[in-house]
């Protein structure tokens, strides 16, 4: 067999069993997943934050929060954040909270991460949507996004989706 021939068949060994090794792991040869942008107006339905750890000048705060979202995410969500306060009244936070609804027409829930900043009364937030928690018709939900506003009143949102 020549060098050439050889040469040929490692080639497409190599092809197929990349193929094969993508198809089994479920990536896409025809490249990444359809996106979409879903946008909401968030409204704080009730919120309540309190102390636990005030041993140094910056308190430590748990804050709890029940949202309702309207528009392309529709539905209310339950919140947890942790909020690290200071003196000048921001604040830095980190959240989860379960989303249970409708996004894009599609009914379940998803959880989703933020991480927050408060400052001069307003909020700015990114969040994703954490790996493997969609269910029902959102089973496979994958995202990121965000959301701005004034801090426990009302912000508006977007969440950038795709499915897996």
């Amino acid at each position: 067999m020549s060098f050439q021939t050889i040469a040929k068949v490692a080639i497409i060994s190599l092809s197929t069993w990349q193929a094969a090794s993508a198809h089994a792991i479920g990536q896409s040869q025809t490249g990444p997943h359809t996106r979409a942008r879903a946008e909401g107006k968030i409204t704080v339905q009730s919120s309540e934050a309190k102390p636990y750890d005030q041993t140094a000048s910056r308190a430590l705060m748990e804050v709890r929060l029940n949202e309702t979202f309207t528009g392309d995410i529709d539905g209310e969500s339950s919140v947890r954040a942790l909020q690290v306060q200071s003196d000048d009244q921001s604040a830095s936070l980190v959240s989860m909270q379960r989303f249970r609804g409708k996004l894009g027409g599609r009914q379940g829930t998803f959880v989703l991460q933020g991480s927050e900043i408060v400052e001069n009364g307003k909020i700015k937030a990114t969040w994703f949507v954490v790996p493997g928690s969609g269910t029902g018709d959102l089973s496979g939900l994958r995202g990121e996004g965000g959301f701005e506003g004034h801090f426990g009143k009302g912000s508006d949102g977007t969440l950038d989706y795709w499915f897996e």
